[in-house]
């Protein structure tokens, strides 16, 4: 029989933040391609676009005119997917298996910077540390309103991620309920704290296990020698986890400390995760020598604390977030073949 080598060898790796399987098919890289092509985006853009609904001083689609801002900007979605409170009550369950539940809460854009021409990638770190800045400050404010479960920070980057603007911006979609990824995380997160012995856990950890602070800390050792370690500096790690699915899938997290959140990062980590981030996407950018597209998400606890001057309760799910950063990018081989996740349901 063979010897097991799981860089040619069929396996499967197990995602502990989703309590789901991957399956793992390393040999299937070698096999030609036929596939779907995709146009190349357009490389060069202007700094200012008149017909930019996003750039200072224009007409939004909504009608409503941008401030001549400098920097970053944020306003209300003006189609938002997410309308405000109260939503109405919704009809009762024609069937148990054909449930409804009515959604509110409100959906904020951010502009990054005012350049039409310009992505996170082509910031300077000062310029995208003001980018993470506003983004705490938006957290904290639609946190505190009432109703809110859940602040959901993402960009879609390219037209090939459905991104419907190229001047560089993402949103933020504050929610009455937990979306479903990021809620199958905390209760992963807490199962894991909760079943493990706090001897093991990491420094910083609040002298609990953490899955993430334990995985961050377990691949800082090791990721670097078996290739997944991408890039990190004195607070963060970015890496492909073990359990990844796109081809350069990204994790990017604290390996220092436990942290739950945005608002609870030290200046000194904001910069660093600023630098962190003006690094992934320059690499990015760099792969394949085109304006890589990407889906961004920030995961984290939930909302701030309403009340600070309180301590959370032990088994309130909340208290066991740790901050983390998910980048998903389609692209497979080259700048126009993009991956699809196709197959057999396993």
């Amino acid at each position: 029989m063979a010897h097991f080598d799981p860089t040619i060898h069929p396996h499967r790796r197990f995602n502990p933040l989703t309590n789901e399987h991957v399956l793992v098919s390393p040999h299937r890289t070698r096999r030609p391609w036929l596939g779907q092509t995709e146009t190349p985006a357009q490389v060069s853009l202007p700094p200012y676009d008149p017909a930019c609904y996003l750039c200072p001083g224009n007409e939004r689609a909504g009608g409503d005119h941008n401030p001549p801002f400098i920097g970053t900007h944020v306003f209300e979605n003006d189609f938002a997917a997410i309308l405000p409170p109260p939503a109405p009550l919704a009809p009762p369950n024609t069937h148990p298996l054909l449930t409804i539940e009515p959604v509110d809460g409100a959906c904020d854009v951010l502009i990054f910077h005012h350049r039409h021409d310009l992505t996170l990638s082509r910031l300077t770190v000062d310029e995208v540390k003001r980018v993470v800045l506003e983004w705490t400050k938006v957290y904290e404010r639609r946190g505190q309103e009432e109703g809110i479960k859940y602040v959901q920070i993402f960009e879609n980057k390219g037209a090939m991620m459905g991104c419907s603007n190229p001047h560089p911006h993402g949103q933020i979609w504050s929610l009455s309920t937990v979306p479903s990824v990021p809620a199958v995380e905390l209760a992963a997160l807490k199962r894991y704290s909760m079943s493990n012995s706090s001897a093991n856990a990491p420094l910083g950890c609040r002298n609990r296990p953490c899955l993430l602070c334990e995985y961050a800390y377990f691949e800082s050792q090791l990721a670097l020698r078996e290739g997944r370690a991408v890039v990190s500096n004195e607070h963060w790690i970015a890496l492909v986890p073990w359990w990844a699915v796109w081809p350069y899938e990204i994790l990017m997290l604290p390996y220092k400390r436990h942290i739950p959140s945005l608002s609870e990062l030290t200046a000194e980590e904001v910069t660093s995760f600023a630098e962190l981030l003006s690094n992934i996407t320059i690499r990015y950018d760099n792969l394949f020598s085109c304006s890589f597209a990407y889906s961004m998400g920030i995961h984290q606890r939930p909302i701030p604390p309403r009340d600070p001057s309180k301590e959370t309760r032990s088994d309130e799910i909340d208290d066991f977030a740790h901050l983390h950063v998910h980048f998903y990018p389609p692209l497979l081989r080259s700048a126009t073949i993009r991956k699809f996740l196709v197959g057999y349901v396993q």
